[in-house]
């Protein structure tokens, strides 16, 4: 005969089991690690119906949509050589969405699915992000819909060379964990706002993945939607955002806090025919300041190309201007 779970146990024995730590559920650590578990629930069911599946032919990433009437945002590599994409959304619903334009150059595209209504997530201001923050990042890897990774922002302000062989500046480092159909898909705050697109991996690497920052995202899509491809001017420069010093600012009469730091000037460029050097740290141009890579991007719009601007900049402690004539990026 099978015996019971208790059985051979005296009955006042029985009566005397320890009994259960009422006090468990309001561990301060349990509790924490609850509350960050709900905090990302929240910000999956607010940004998962925004994401989709992107398909062309056997190739395929993600994406997230950024507005009501269906612009959504995914990489350039996704959508390459295409003029339409498949695309799923998160209700399961199916459709065929033009591609409005691509910038090999930041590895964003723009598509844009019929219909109207449709939830779309929030940028937000990447440029306030710091090193250590907790991030969620969510896609379509392998047409798995919604797969959710967590983890942080590991660095800032990152250089990455993209599949074209061109260097994407200003890139966000995470470890949230992605896998290669994450690509197009949102990099995602505490808030629900999406802060970057997931853009590549690391092959063989732990926990180094890349995102381009949502500001950048803003700014390409709203000139993809208005022009169908984005010209930009082009310094030939690497940097990266470096603070000044509030004796420094104060000595030269900067309100900055920050400059952009040379660590590269590519030979033959704009800057170095106009005489900028590594280690120079540049903080406006033609009085626009630059505190930081997105100031530095916005500056070198269009209408910039071919025309000769004022650069200030600080070396060895001392302000320069120069006269510098931004090219257009190929």
């Amino acid at each position: 005969m099978l015996a019971g779970a208790g059985e051979g146990i005296p009955a006042a024995r029985s009566a005397t089991l320890p009994p259960r730590n009422e006090g468990a559920d309001t561990d301060p650590a349990s509790a924490l690690l609850d509350a960050y578990s709900q905090a990302v629930i929240r910000v999956v069911e607010r940004v998962a119906p925004s994401v989709v599946n992107v398909r062309r032919g056997r190739a395929g990433g993600s994406g997230v949509i950024v507005t009501p009437d269906g612009y959504t945002l995914t990489n350039a590599h996704v959508v390459e050589g295409a003029s339409a994409v498949d695309v799923t959304l998160g209700s399961g619903a199916e459709a065929r969405a033009p591609v409005v334009g691509a910038d090999a150059a930041t590895d964003l595209a723009v598509i844009r699915i019929p219909g109207s209504g449709l939830q779309a997530a929030e940028l937000a201001d990447s440029d306030a992000l710091r090193v250590g923050q907790l991030v969620i990042a969510i896609g379509d890897p392998l047409g798995f819909h919604s797969t959710v990774t967590t983890g942080v922002v590991s660095a800032l302000g990152r250089s990455l060379r993209g599949s074209d062989g061109r260097v994407i500046e200003n890139v966000i480092q995470t470890d949230a964990a992605l896998n290669p159909g994450n690509s197009g898909g949102p990099l995602v705050d505490t808030h629900a706002k999406v802060i970057g697109i997931n853009t590549a991996i690391i092959p063989m690497a732990q926990g180094i993945c890349f995102a381009i920052p949502a500001t950048t995202a803003r700014l390409v899509a709203a000139t993809l939607i208005r022009d169908g491809r984005v010209r930009r001017a082009y310094l030939g420069i690497s940097g990266a955002a470096t603070p000044i010093g509030r004796p420094l600012a104060a000595e030269l009469g900067l309100a900055n806090t920050a400059g952009i730091r040379v660590l590269d000037v590519v030979a033959g460029g704009p800057a170095e025919r106009a005489g900028v050097r590594a280690r120079d740290l540049l903080v406006s141009l033609d009085a626009v300041a630059l505190g930081t890579l997105s100031d530095l991007q916005r500056a070198l719009a269009a209408d910039r190309i071919g025309r000769a601007a004022t650069l200030a900049l600080i070396r060895h402690g001392e302000l320069l201007q120069l006269s510098v004539t931004p090219a257009e990026a190929s």
